[in-house]
């Protein structure tokens, strides 16, 4: 199977599922994943995961439908319809340079985001990587999906959700993406359990961000982005506090 042709099976680019389900997952432990972040459309529903990696930069992934003035970020929470939660708005969309949406070749976005709520903000950014990830390693996916994958009409949950995933060979991967993206890497089942654009987190490092799977089949690998390959520019940007 050629990438152009799996490409008509995975997740469609739409507001209304670029969400996937959490099956199988549990209920993340309370206030344990503060770097999680939902990236909301202007109706306040949720179409992204997303996680805080500095004070002001949230990463998701570069095919999320992010708009300046009509998305925006919320943070600090693991339940949607606590009134706590810290809401932000973003200041400025920084795109990998090098992204190809035809074939989510570098599928990572930083999101400057800030606010009035400063004093109130709860989240908590999470580490980057300082090297490649290995096979087999053992590592989690979280997000707000779907709670079931044979539903036709994608829901929302409030609580956040987390289930395990293994990393796997890239040359097992390529068996179902043969047109495989350079600089990504692949896990087991878990994409379909957590959220696109959210993190891959691995010994409490985030190592990926959910790119791609094939839509109604969780069985098949799942693609992440490849932070560690985006460093040099994640850094500069950091760094600048723009882009």
């Amino acid at each position: 199977m050629t990438y152009s042709s799996s490409l008509q099976h995975v997740s469609v680019l739409t507001m209304s599922n670029l969400v996937c389900a959490i099956i199988d997952g549990k209920k993340a432990p309370e206030k344990s994943m503060l770097y999680m972040a939902s990236v909301q459309n202007e109706n306040g529903q949720h179409v992204c995961g997303g996680f805080l990696v500095s004070n002001n930069f949230v990463v998701t992934a570069a095919h999320c439908d992010v708009k300046k003035g009509k998305t925006k970020v919320v943070l600090g929470t693991h339940d949607l319809s606590r009134v706590e939660k810290t809401v932000k708005y973003i200041e400025k969309i920084c795109q990998h340079p090098s992204y190809n949406s035809n074939i989510r070749e570098n599928d990572i976005l930083l999101l400057k985001v800030g606010g009035k709520d400063n004093t109130f903000y709860k989240g908590q950014p999470i580490q980057l990587p300082t090297s490649e990830i290995n096979n087999n390693e053992k590592c989690s996916v979280a997000g707000w999906g779907n709670t079931e994958t044979n539903k036709l009409e994608q829901r929302i949950v409030d609580e956040l959700r987390v289930v395990d995933v293994s990393i796997i060979n890239r040359d097992v991967c390529k068996k179902e993406w043969s047109n495989l993206p350079v600089n990504v890497i692949c896990a087991d089942k878990g994409l379909c359990k957590g959220d696109l654009g959210g993190p891959l987190v691995c010994d409490g490092t985030a190592v990926g961000v959910a790119s791609f799977y094939k839509n109604k089949d969780c069985d098949t690998p799942n693609v992440y982005t490849d932070i560690s390959k985006s460093l040099t520019w994640i850094n500069k940007v950091l760094k600048q506090n723009d882009c």
